[in-house]
């Protein structure tokens, strides 16, 4: 570890430089040989360094998604050229250079904090044995070999024997300790940005080898930080254990705010988004929007998160519209595949039967009234009018006598029986509904 770190001693000053500067400011309010001073002056130095490494941060997020997009492409060319090794190279160049993705990216940020790293451990390891480095003189090597982290030296080690201790002033079994638990934060740490990254920000509707490398790496990476970690000073465990911190915490940042599409991430997200357009009516904030944006212009190449999304949004009566905004009408629902707005078809409302019969009985009135049609033939005498008694015994003393019956009435002829059948039924069935006047005869 000192050679691999002395190649970086090029850039021990710059590092020396920065602690000494947040030395000052914190050495003011805790005191200048007191751990806090010290610690914080690291703490500061890896946030620091992380703002910077930002934006390579987003390009390892970009490059991470593409090849996770890239999967089943890069898997289609591995099985079609499975016996041609040098094509297969030359087909994964060809589309890794089509749609603009570096495999090295997502190791971007690892690459480019390495060199502060071991700049770090080979300042720390300088204050361990009582050398000057960079700015650090006598007087603040001397303040650096004081200063204790909760009763460990700052240049102290798990390995360290009860000589090396002793020399900085503190016992073996505090500094063990100390060590032992940073090494369990850092190890869980790491473990757990994997995992959050496995279990909540992947696709998980494409089952790739990609998938099952980052498994394996969720757990292999925490071993090899605990076999490492043994042999770093109690500072360059802060420096490790601050920047995965920072690194869970930007990824947890990242995953609730631009998860990776089709990922559980993404369903929470767009479930929030639904709850808030639902509550105020409308799509807040430039980022939302786009989101949404993008949604609708895939089409039907949305996913069933973005599917579910959309369905939420034409249950509660919103339609997105292509620019990422959304409108609200009781005519209009959204179409979930095509992701515009489309006219809502009425039904007509149901009616009863005495509605019906109401209704049927106003067109005739109407009609009569007109004179398209003389009401007595289109409105038929309603079965539950009473006739008068006159009128029905001056008709039976009218009816003419049969010779062979004496005074018995003739008997009905068939069609006149039919005729009292009708009747019968007419008062049974009550008023017949008239004929539309469309309707044929």
């Amino acid at each position: 570890m000192d050679t691999i770190a002395s190649l970086f001693s090029f850039i021990t000053t710059p590092v020396s430089w920065v602690i000494v500067q947040f030395h000052k400011v914190y050495g003011a309010i805790f005191g200048p040989d007191t751990g806090w001073a010290w610690g914080l002056s690291i703490v500061s130095l890896v946030v620091l360094i992380r703002i910077c490494l930002i934006p390579l941060f987003v390009k390892q997020i970009k490059s991470t998604r593409n090849m996770q997009a890239l999967q089943p492409k890069m898997k289609a060319i591995q099985e079609r050229y499975k016996s041609d090794k040098q094509r297969q190279s030359e087909e994964m160049m060809k589309l890794y250079k089509e749609t603009g993705t570096n495999p090295l990216s997502s190791c971007l940020p690892i690459l480019a904090q390495s060199p502060f790293f071991f700049a770090l451990y080979h300042v720390l390891s300088s204050i361990a044995s009582g050398k000057t480095i960079g700015v650090i003189d006598d007087s603040l090597l001397a303040s650096a070999r004081q200063a204790h982290i909760f009763g460990a030296p700052l240049a102290s080690k798990f390995t360290d024997s009860a000589a090396e201790v002793a020399a900085l002033d503190a016992s073996l079994t505090s500094v063990r300790i100390v060590t032992a638990i940073m090494i369990v934060l850092m190890s869980a740490s790491q473990f757990f940005t994997q995992r959050q990254l496995m279990m909540k920000n992947v696709d998980l509707s494409v089952k790739t080898p990609y998938m099952q490398q980052q498994k394996m790496l969720m757990y292999i990476f925490p071993v090899i930080f605990a076999v490492m970690g043994i042999n770093f000073p109690v500072g360059v465990l802060v420096y490790w254990l601050t920047t995965n911190v920072w690194t869970m915490g930007q990824q947890m940042y990242v995953i609730n705010q631009n998860p990776t599409p089709g990922s559980k991430a993404q369903d929470s997200y767009l479930q929030r988004l639904l709850k808030s357009v639902t509550q105020h009516g409308e799509v807040r904030g430039r980022r939302r929007k786009n989101i949404v944006k993008v949604i609708v212009a895939k089409g039907s190449d949305r996913n069933e998160n973005e599917r579910r999304f959309f369905a939420g949004l034409s249950k509660a009566g919103f339609a997105a519209q292509a620019d990422g905004t959304v409108i609200k009408s009781d005519t209009l629902v959204a179409d979930a595949e095509g992701g515009v707005a489309t006219a809502k078809r009425q039904q007509p409302k149901r009616q009863t039967k005495s509605q019906r019969q109401a209704a049927a009985q106003h067109a005739v009135t109407k009609d009569a009234e007109e004179g398209s049609e003389p009401a007595a033939e289109v409105a038929p005498t309603t079965s539950l009018e009473k006739k008068p008694q006159g009128t029905a015994k001056a008709a039976a003393k009218d009816e003419p006598k049969d010779e062979a019956q004496g005074d018995k009435p003739a008997r009905p002829s068939r069609a006149n029986s039919g005729g009292s059948r009708q009747g019968k039924s007419g008062q049974r069935k009550g008023q017949q509904r008239p004929k539309h006047p469309s309707s044929k005869k």
